[in-house]
């Protein structure tokens, strides 16, 4: 039985902060409507100022308040997804995954992955580069060997960084050595 403790998130603060986002909208909102009829109480009758220039207050007011309101939204719908990730990732606790990614984080413990080779691939060589671009590891990967790891080693006698983003590729060539494209590895764990 898989339990998951925490995943979700009372939406209570998000709601309370649009609420709160609502109400000062239309303080403001009355506040720049009071402005405006004082502005045309106030107004010179000889010199009265365009009607457009109101209109075009008013619709710029309009569009803030529509911007302020979306922004509400999005950050609760932000809010959801972050809580919907959080019970699905719950469910495979315990489980094995297995996931097909050019980019995998390294953790200090060897990396398991295989590779789903096109039909013909006769040879296959694993690359594997920093967030840099620079090629840290080289091998090329034995035949018929399922699964294979990679223990963080470099080819410079260095060890990965944990904690640190590496990109996996596969490149394969057929019998007469063609390169025939290159693959993301699918990593188990």
């Amino acid at each position: 039985m898989t339990s998951v403790t925490g995943a979700t998130a009372s939406p209570q603060p998000q709601i309370a902060a649009a609420a709160a986002s609502e109400r000062a909208i239309g303080k403001e909102f009355n506040s720049f409507i009071k402005l405006l009829v004082a502005q045309m109480r106030n107004q010179d009758p000889l010199a009265p100022l365009d009607s457009t220039q109101f209109v075009q207050q008013l619709a710029t007011f309009s569009s803030l308040e529509q911007q302020v309101n979306s922004n509400t939204q999005l950050g609760s719908i932000a809010s959801m997804m972050g809580n919907l990730t959080g019970i699905m990732a719950g469910q495979v606790l315990g489980q094995t995954v297995s996931l097909q990614s050019s980019w995998l984080p390294y953790s200090g413990e060897p990396v398991q992955f295989s590779g789903d080779l096109p039909e013909g691939t006769t040879r296959s060589v694993l690359s594997i580069r920093d967030q840099g671009g620079q090629t840290v590891w080289t091998e090329t990967l034995p035949p018929g060997t399922p699964v294979h790891s990679w223990d963080g080693r470099s080819t410079a006698g260095g060890q990965a960084l944990a904690g640190e983003l590496y990109e996996f590729s596969i490149d394969t060539y057929s019998l007469d050595g063609q390169y025939t494209g290159s693959i993301a590895p699918r990593v188990t764990g």
